[in-house]
């Protein structure tokens, strides 16, 4: 019995660790890193489809017109969206798709793929969130503030959320997400059509060929 892929979203305040377990994620098992369109101009070392699908405004104004993303949204002058084609494509094909991403497009992505399993990922504590943005490095004291203030506000949506993983250790977090992955992929609710398939591919075998 083939099962369809999940789309799994990642969102969570700065700091708390996302892209280091969506890279551990990737390094792991057979998942496909959903790409977002862009209209700014690539950046030294970037690669259509790789880093970003680059496009004009014009373009990606049609796109919207024709319903082509799953979220989308203008930030400083520049369009950033999710081609909704490529990631039901990888769905459909089996492979569970992740998509690493704001908890603004987070929820819009809810709105138009409500199938989806949602992901908040936490710091084990707002010390340690701290700490881990200031070990970047590349925060002055002003940004430093403005970021954790964020952070606190960005917590608040949480509820919005299927299940919150706290990033303790990366190792821990993928676990958390393989062990919620495994449930998700044995809900009822998910596989119903593949078991009715199955059941009416069978009867027709055996009774009508």
């Amino acid at each position: 019995m083939e099962q369809r892929g999940v789309l799994i979203v990642l969102s969570g305040p700065s700091g708390a660790g996302k892209g280091t377990i969506c890279k551990a994620l990737l390094e792991k098992g057979d998942f496909w890193l959903s790409v977002s369109a862009t209209t700014r101009k690539p950046r030294n070392g970037e690669k259509e489809g790789i880093n970003y699908y680059f496009s004009d405004k014009e373009d990606f104004e049609r796109k919207i017109e024709d319903n082509e993303f799953l979220e989308y949204a203008e930030v400083y002058g520049n369009y950033y969206g999710t081609p909704k084609k490529q990631v039901l494509e990888a769905i459909e094909s089996g492979r569970d798709v992740i998509l690493e991403i704001d908890i603004q497009g987070a929820l819009k992505v809810k709105e138009t793929y409500p199938q989806g399993v949602f992901l908040f990922i936490l710091p084990p504590s707002m010390d340690e969130l701290k700490q881990r943005i200031i070990n970047r490095g590349s925060e002055t004291p002003e940004s430093l503030m403005t970021r954790f203030k964020s952070a606190f506000q960005e917590i608040n949506y949480v509820s919005k959320y299927n299940y919150a993983v706290v990033n303790d250790t990366v190792e821990e977090a993928v676990k958390k997400i393989e062990a919620i992955l495994i449930a998700e992929k044995c809900r009822v609710d998910r596989i119903k059509e593949e078991i009715l398939n199955s059941k009416e591919a069978y009867i027709h075998e055996q009774f009508y060929d």
